[in-house]
């Protein structure tokens, strides 16, 4: 019964979650959020100093045309959010992927995969590229993402992380 129990309880939490564009006035939050979630993997305070940059969104960023930022909210708290951004008419990259540390494992991270994909798809695009932090590989994967080799981090010259393509119209 726990599992049922569990399910049902996930089930329920996807049900509260609320998707919706991103604005401006979210890049503080979204860049916060963004922290805290890099943050969990267990990164110590150097690495994530040299990490800062790249995890701080501004309004300009999100209202770029060339992005999209969409959010999850449960109880108008902000839980978890995606960047897609457009490469060409028919590729994107997942800029960004991040949800809140004492909710992941719920179904947020695929909730949000599963709309960037929707997203994707009305724009044409045929492929996301991400590049995954080591520690979300299993996740990709899960979600019908399959490896395309490495690239080097933009923030920490030398560390490289794995690479990912998710096809548009296959999966899950």
């Amino acid at each position: 019964m726990g599992s049922w129990s569990s399910h049902s309880q996930m089930s329920e939490l996807l049900q509260n979650c609320r998707l919706r564009q991103a604005g401006p006035g979210d890049a503080e939050a979204l860049s916060s959020l963004a922290f805290r979630s890099k943050v969990s993997w267990g990164y110590d305070i150097e690495f994530m100093k040299r990490c800062r940059d790249e995890l701080t969104y501004s309004g300009e960023d999100i209202d770029a045309p060339h992005f999209r930022f969409h959010v999850c909210e449960l109880d108008d708290e902000l839980v978890g959010f995606y960047a897609l951004e457009i490469l060409s008419k028919i590729e994107a990259e997942l800029e960004g992927l991040f949800v809140k540390p004492d909710l992941t494992r719920k179904g947020i991270g695929k909730l949000l995969v599963d709309h960037a994909r929707s997203e994707a798809k009305l724009l044409g695009i045929h492929t996301i590229t991400i590049q995954g932090d080591p520690n979300a590989d299993a996740f990709y994967e899960s979600i019908g993402a399959r490896s395309a080799g490495y690239r080097e981090s933009a923030s920490i010259p030398g560390r490289f992380l794995p690479v990912f393509k998710l096809e548009i119209d296959k999966g899950k």
